[in-house]
């Protein structure tokens, strides 16, 4: 065991251990059928009946265009992903028979679910927008937290089936348009602190509903007689807020002392990773129509927006966009975390690859992905190995916002089909889509979209929540016909989840690095767990493991193909 301060020293003695360890073994390549993964749409036979609802009547009212996320977490801490979807709330006019409410499926181990919503008491009917779990107060379970247009909600699990909500006692019940938020621990003192990005600054009084006088649509119908929705230039931008946990389950909103307190943006989805490998969590926050926030973590309590100096603010071409769902993972396997940015339709999701001196470069059209995606307008997103070989593929979800953007723009439509794309191991990715399973072919309008392996057999699933219709359980059929390593983080020193933590494997050719996250994609929460694809590697030659406090633990010659639980162990 080592305790490690610098990146540079973590960075150079890892390399040391891979060279100590033989190149025997590597990804198996296969990029024109992926290895014949299929993504099936099993909701139905596996008992989840979640359908979200928007709570629109023809109003136009802007909180209905933007959908919501989900969740895959273990709450019963019985070693199964379980499941939580936001839903939305009637709007004024909303006829509807009954309430659309939150809802949490617990897994029953046989790949099907049961609603425990009501048991739980985690339905909440307010306008719900995102979700991300952590353990908050250390107890050993994991807690909840859900954003709303309106007043937020934090429920902390009883350890006993049950939650119990302490927004109030806790104080972080922030009443605007909440979107994404993560729990982490940006001061390093062993407990999870919160971000809660907000959007706009709304009001269901004034909507602002645009009218369009002067285009006639494509069945020759005057737009003037069409209502869409507005622009979110129309509104002002709604402060974010950062909670400093007190370590007495009460929180402190420190925003605006720690610079994040955003005076200039529209915030959606937000992803926290160490993009400059120096220890401390930073955050990368996507903005509508304004430019994306890159906090770096100065480690002293502030942070400073460097989005703009480091390449991540703007596209390629210094254009802001309509950033929606964000990740980052190290797609090259260079040790240095990369960004995925959604987009509004014509523009690009955006890949920013790392230079690993603090800027980025947009490598969108040339890894590929870029000329794909312009045509959609993508939402949750994420970077995982689908098919086991090594490589962190994508994931997006894909929708409209119009709901009759097809009388405006014949080249789209408001339900999209989503996109997959296959990592070639060369810096450039292919699309998958069309070849990966009928649960690619849906056409729905997604938005929020969790990555896990609800169904513990070594490859990683998707949950994607589709706006005002049924949420989509897409089980993956076929990614672990290659090896596979799951490793869940348990702190000691760090925090109870280990959120933060820096995860690297060798594997014969294989180096890897993941980290241990709250909140990504939109408005979702991903498994906690860390998933690495091994290809026909056999063996984890090296385990290293950086925790939140610095501690470096080393683990040699490591079996594959089962879910390892790595403790903290302290001391130097």
């Amino acid at each position: 065991m080592f305790r490690f301060h610098s990146a540079r020293t973590w960075t150079a003695r890892f390399m040391i251990l891979v060279a100590l360890f033989g190149l025997t073994c590597g990804p198996k390549r296969d990029p024109g059928d992926a290895q014949g993964v299929r993504f099936v749409d099993i909701t139905v036979q596996a008992g989840v009946g979640f359908r979200h609802v928007h709570g629109g009547s023809g109003q136009k009212y802007f909180v209905e265009t933007m959908g919501a996320g989900c969740a895959f977490f273990d709450y019963d801490g019985d070693g199964d992903l379980d499941l939580y979807a936001v839903n939305g709330a009637p709007l004024p006019e909303f006829v509807g028979n009954e309430t659309p409410t939150n809802k949490l499926y617990r897994n029953n181990g046989d790949g099907t679910f049961t609603d425990v919503t009501e048991r739980a008491a985690v339905g909440d009917t307010g306008y719900g927008t995102g979700c991300a779990t952590g353990d908050y107060d250390n107890d050993g379970d994991l807690d909840l937290y859900v954003t709303n247009y309106g007043p937020n909600l934090l429920y902390r699990n009883n350890g006993d089936g049950t939650f119990t909500d302490v927004t109030e006692r806790a104080a972080v019940g922030d009443s605007h348009w909440g979107a994404g938020c993560a729990f982490l621990d940006y001061d390093n003192d062993g407990d999870l602190d919160l971000y809660v990005a907000n959007y706009l600054d709304y009001s269901l009084d004034d909507p602002r509903i645009d009218l369009i006088p002067y285009i006639v649509d494509y069945h020759g119908t005057r737009a003037s007689d069409l209502k869409t929705y507005p622009h979110p230039h129309n509104f002002n931008d709604a402060p974010d807020r950062l909670y400093r946990n007190n370590g007495d389950e009460t929180f402190t909103d420190v925003a605006d002392v720690a610079g994040v307190a955003n005076t200039a943006g529209k915030s959606l989805g937000v992803v926290v990773t160490d993009y400059d490998d120096d220890g401390d969590p930073d955050l990368y926050v996507a903005n509508d129509m304004v430019g994306n926030f890159l906090y770096r973590n100065n480690g002293d309590g502030t942070f400073t927006d460097v989005g703009l100096i480091s390449g991540v603010g703007y596209n390629e071409n210094g254009q802001e966009e309509g950033g929606m769902g964000v990740d980052a993972g190290d797609y090259d396997n260079d040790g240095w975390m990369d960004l995925i940015v959604t987009n509004f339709q014509h523009e690009t999701y955006t890949l920013y690859r790392n230079n690993g001196d603090g800027t980025f470069t947009d490598v969108s059209f040339a890894s590929g992905t870029g000329r794909v995606t312009r045509p959609y307008l993508g939402w949750g997103v994420g970077f995982f190995d689908y098919n086991n070989d090594g490589h962190s593929d994508l994931f997006a979800a894909n929708g409209h916002v119009q709901d009759n953007i097809e009388r405006l723009d014949g080249s789209t439509s408001y339900p999209q089909r989503n996109l997959l794309f296959h990592n070639n191991g060369d810096g450039t990715f292919a699309d998958a889509s069309l070849k990966s399973g009928d649960g690619m072919r849906l056409v729905k309008s997604s938005r929020g979209t969790a990555f896990g392996d609800y169904d513990n057999d070594g490859d990683v699933d998707l949950f994607v929540l589709n706006s005002n219709e049924r949420a989509d359980l897409l089980r993956n059929d076929g990614g672990n016909r290659n090896n596979y390593l799951t490793v869940r983080t348990v702190g000691t020193v760090s925090n109870r989840d280990g959120i933060g933590a820096r995860v690297k494997v060798v594997s014969g050719r294989l180096r890897q690095m993941k980290e241990v996250r709250s909140g990504s994609s939109y408005l979702s929460q991903n498994d906690l767990r860390v998933h690495f694809g091994l290809g026909s590697c056999s063996t984890v030659d090296t385990l290293m493991i950086r925790w939140p406090s610095g501690t470096v633990q080393v683990l040699t010659d490591i079996p594959v193909n089962r879910v390892w639980t790595v403790t903290e162990q302290a001391g130097p």
